[in-house]
């Protein structure tokens, strides 16, 4: 363009410029995301380490998985845990490899490398509780948050957790800490007979299904809604209402009454649990002889909850 004129030249020139710093921002975006997910599965993962070494390995709690396993080598060869929890995971990432891609392995590896480290360092200091009660507690609450953590950033802290990750992908409509719950009990009832002690094993199935449940908390739990269905011949007003007063969306159906044979609107609205006694209150006031149905959304997908597009955990 230079055999033209100045000013087109100058012209391309800027074009050029601002399309390199847009380029150029876009990447310092993107690294700046990295660095924030690297950072928050490096919490995640010391969390869970914390739960194992702090909490369940003192006791003897082996709540199932690559974990438990571990826990059960580590007495019976006297190798630090998190030494077998990173032999165990070898096989494992070289099958996950194959499935989930380089990307994905690269950052669970991550995960499985500095957990060893967390685990076999924090395991020198002294249990936080013997209380078996307590440490099953405490230490589902740090291995399911942690889990949770490392899953929403697009990792796993390895071992059964590839296996549910694969699972996952063929079987979506099953929840991730439900999947960790069947494979977990099978690993505890394989403690139960080598420790050769019912009450631990007890113990280590209360970690099980609390981890799960935290899981699904750190996962889920921000998607669990109340969805709402109003019938009433004062649908506008109510719906109005609503609106107005919960800040939500509001869906008016086209009804008929089968027996009446009257056409009239029906409402339907999906709120989080804590504003549904707001919109039934509104309802209340509006028309006391509404007919009202609330049910559980326990996942929502659209504006203000999960993105449809976005991977399933």
């Amino acid at each position: 363009m230079m055999i033209y004129n100045g000013v087109n030249c100058h012209v391309f020139f800027v074009v050029e410029n601002r399309g390199w710093q847009e380029c150029k921002g876009v990447a310092e975006e993107r690294k700046r995301i990295a660095v924030i997910s690297f950072i928050k599965i490096t919490i995640g993962t010391f969390l869970y380490a914390a739960g194992i070494s702090l909490f369940l390995d003192p006791n003897s709690l082996a709540p199932g998985g690559a974990v438990g396993i571990s826990i059960i080598l580590n007495r019976l060869t006297g190798i630090g845990t998190g030494t077998w929890y990173l032999l165990i995971n070898i096989p494992v990432l070289m099958v996950g490899q194959r499935k989930l891609g380089n990307h994905f392995i690269f950052r669970t590896l991550y995960v499985v490398v500095i957990n060893t480290i967390f685990t076999n360092g924090l395991s020198y200091f002294e249990p936080l509780t013997r209380e078996p009660l307590l440490a099953a507690f405490a230490g589902s609450i740090l291995l399911g948050t942690g889990m949770g953590t490392v899953f929403k950033c697009g990792a796993t802290t390895g071992g059964m957790d590839i296996v549910v990750k694969l699972l996952r992908k063929k079987y979506k409509h099953i929840k991730t800490g439900s999947l960790f719950l069947t494979i977990d009990v099978t690993v505890v009832a394989i403690s139960a007979l080598i420790f050769r002690n019912f009450d631990t094993a007890m113990y280590a199935l209360i970690t099980v299904a609390f981890t799960g449940r935290v899981i699904d908390f750190v996962l889920y739990g921000g998607d669990e809604a109340k969805l709402i269905f109003v019938v009433s011949d004062k649908s506008k007003s109510i719906s109005s209402q609503i609106i107005k007063g919960v800040k939500t969306g509001v869906t008016l159906i086209k009804g008929q009454g089968a027996y009446s044979n009257k056409e009239k609107n029906i409402i339907m609205c999906v709120v989080r649990k804590q504003v549904a006694p707001k919109v039934l209150e509104i309802v209340k006031q509006e028309d006391e002889k509404a007919f009202i149905i609330v049910s559980s959304a326990t996942e929502t997908f659209g504006e203000g909850y999960k993105d449809f597009f976005q991977e399933q955990l």
